[in-house]
């Protein structure tokens, strides 16, 4: 049993993703070349969203987006304290002070009814995670946002192609703030064969803004208006992306049907916690995340039957030797701190089957 399995859609997909490798070895145009040009047209048309702009990775996504949107030293962007560390790097990568937030206790994203108190007069923007696949309840960040004049960047990095009903319309992860980031990490839902990421807006000025930073700051072949950054994305991951943009939303549905046998046998489980779908969200499920108080105890039982589990994540950002500085201690964000105690992901993937989810079950009925 894998936790992920990174082999099989790519044998699957082998001759497609060859035939548009060629293609681009062919062509010889290996940086911002043509598969990058369409594959952001592709991708912006499946976010719903006016511009896609390629990056080379989720972490560049959002320094980009923030640098777009000229945030740096001096301001304060607000960022869930229970998330990968890459959310609030990029915030500090500009110069900028991470203020961190809770979570909410059942959808694990940035908890929206603290969000107005969190705000100070030198807060600039608001990034919400949308976590292991859901998206955060962007109803309440929209509108406290727009009260307060602040920016929303989505850091849709673990959502693709994850929906929410707002005023009444399904919208794609990325498309309801000004911007939203995407990784294309491999393991990601939609993953590339190395580092990628992009970035989505319907905002003209932002979108020129995106093309020269993540270019050396270039207007020109040897004309630079800004001080950018090498940050592109590679014609052959875009190949590569586009072969598997295809298949994003069989995937994803795919997850949601394993995600829903997990769900059935494992709900008369005592001592456990399922995740909660949200009910105007559509999860995507880029992890499955369970959790209990006697995790160490679980662990050890998994790991005695060879079923593979990761913990996303242990140490809550506040808690992090990187972050000491801004002077968070233990008890600042409860909530963040019990699921760092409580959580473990399951393994989870479109190839894995109905046995082994039954299997990891039984051994966790066993506990």
């Amino acid at each position: 049993m894998k936790f992920l399995d990174l082999h099989q859609p790519h044998s699957e997909l082998s001759k497609e993703i060859n035939r548009a490798i060629k293609k681009v070895f062919k062509k010889s145009d290996f940086v911002l070349g043509q598969e990058v040009k369409l594959f952001e047209e592709e991708f912006a048309r499946y976010c719903n969203t006016k511009y896609a702009v390629g990056v080379s990775s989720g972490t560049d996504a959002l320094l980009l987006a923030l640098k777009s949107l000229n945030i740096g030293i001096g301001d304060e962007v607000i960022v869930p304290a229970f998330t990968f560390i890459a959310t609030a790097l990029a915030v500090s990568y500009t110069g900028a002070k991470p203020v961190f937030i809770d979570v909410d206790e059942e959808s694990y994203c940035l908890d929206a009814e603290r969000l107005e108190k969190t705000i100070t007069k030198r807060t600039k923007a608001v990034i919400p995670v949308h976590l292991y696949g859901q998206i955060a309840d962007m109803h309440k960040i929209l509108a406290v946002a727009q009260r307060y004049n602040l920016k929303v960047i989505e850091d849709a990095a673990q959502a693709h192609g994850a929906t929410h009903i707002y005023r009444g319309l399904s919208k794609k992860s990325g498309s309801m703030g000004d911007i939203g980031c995407f990784s294309f990490y491999p393991t990601k839902n939609l993953g590339a064969c190395g580092d990628a990421g992009a970035v989505v807006t319907s905002c003209k000025k932002i979108y020129s803004q995106l093309l020269i930073l993540r270019d050396c700051g270039r207007v020109s072949r040897y004309e630079h208006a800004v001080m950018g950054y090498n940050a592109r994305l590679d014609t052959i991951q875009a190949a590569i992306l586009r072969v598997k943009l295809r298949r994003l939303d069989s995937w994803n549905q795919i997850r949601r049907k394993k995600a829903a046998l997990y769900n059935k046998l494992l709900a008369e489980v005592r001592g456990i916690i399922l995740p909660t779908q949200k009910q105007d969200v559509g999860h995507v499920y880029h992890l499955y995340v369970i959790r209990t108080r006697h995790r160490e105890k679980l662990c050890r039982l998994l790991s005695k039957h060879k079923i593979p589990f990761f913990i996303h994540y242990p140490i809550p950002l506040h808690l992090q030797k990187a972050y000491r500085n801004l002077g968070y201690k233990q008890g600042d964000f409860p909530v963040a701190e019990k699921l760092a105690r409580e959580i473990i992901s399951l393994p989870l993937h479109p190839y894995l089957s109905d046995r082994d989810i039954e299997t990891v079950a039984e051994v966790i009925k066993s506990a």
